[in-house]
């Protein structure tokens, strides 16, 4: 079972290689459903959009939520406001909205400290940081601790789906995308008796762990691209007979190791600083 929605085109889904190869039946079905925030919601978080110079988007849901609320409130985006995109999918979702070209656009790699240098380059922007709720604090708390011009503005509600219907213990692997599906798989169904885990992502494996549950597969890794390749490994490993045991996982504190890394960097000092001493030198030598 797939904790995502079914993909329009199965064929063109990363999960067919898993179906074909394997012969196994897949079931796709969502844990989580996204609701944006009425526009009443978001004039509670007493915020103008225009007092702000550039927008910082980590998924596709924020993006659509933005401009929603944007067209309610009649908030006319100006062409000099900046985006800051968490991977270049992100920001070529933009077009929905924008013209690309002409708009300020930048994106990392996905990776936290990219994604942070990225950032730390517009640092004299006042940034809004576009989030949907709950959501993960290292990028608000890591913000906040390089001293940014930022506020953190909810678009977005993460809710669960009602999954009375359905009996989790049937299946022999469950995927999880998210912290918050696994929030929502031991609200509706406990820790016991639960199935093998894959998972995506560092946080969503410490979601798992911390609630108790074991994981068998975990993407990305090395030589490990992508969850759906973890799958497959971990399919293959049991064809070959060989016993599958819980992966260890340890967190690898992303956002306290950048705060550090920041922190041993040495202070570069402006030439305009320089020059008061490199002047006071030479008038020492000339008075020698």
């Amino acid at each position: 079972m797939i904790s995502q929605p079914q993909p329009a085109v199965i064929e063109k889904s990363p999960y067919n290689e898993v179906a074909q190869r394997e012969g196994v039946k897949l079931t796709f079905q969502p844990f989580m459903r996204i609701e944006g925030v009425s526009l009443k919601e978001f004039r509670s978080q007493r915020t103008e959009i225009l007092d702000y110079s550039a927008v910082i988007f980590t998924s596709r849901t924020t993006i659509d939520n933005f401009f929603r609320i944007c067209e309610e409130a009649r908030v006319n985006v100006p062409e000099t406001m900046k985006y800051i995109c968490i991977t270049e999918a992100v920001a070529l979702y933009l077009q929905k909205y924008i013209v690309y070209r002409k708009r300020k656009i930048f994106f990392a790699d996905g990776k936290f400290d990219n994604f942070m240098e990225l950032i730390l380059k517009h640092k004299t922007e006042k940034f809004i940081l576009a989030l949907a709720e709950p959501h993960n604090p290292e990028i608000p708390q890591t913000l906040e601790k390089l001293g940014l011009n930022f506020r953190s503005l909810v678009f977005a509600h993460t809710v669960s789906t009602d999954l009375s219907g359905m009996n989790i213990r049937d299946y022999d692997l469950l995927v999880f995308y998210s912290p918050n599906e696994i929030s929502s798989l031991v609200s509706q169904f406990g820790t016991e008796d639960i199935p093998m885990i894959a998972v995506l992502g560092e946080n969503t494996a410490k979601a798992a762990v911390e609630a108790g549950l074991k994981i068998y597969s975990k993407a990305p890794a090395p030589g490990v691209p992508n969850i759906a390749q973890a799958v497959l490994m971990l399919m293959d490993a049991a064809n070959k007979g060989e016993e599958l045991t819980p992966i260890e996982f340890s967190h690898s504190h992303k956002a306290e190791n950048f705060i550090k890394a920041q922190e041993a960097k040495p202070v570069k000092r402006s030439r305009a600083k320089r020059k008061p001493a490199e002047e006071s030198e030479t008038e020492k030598k000339g008075t020698k």
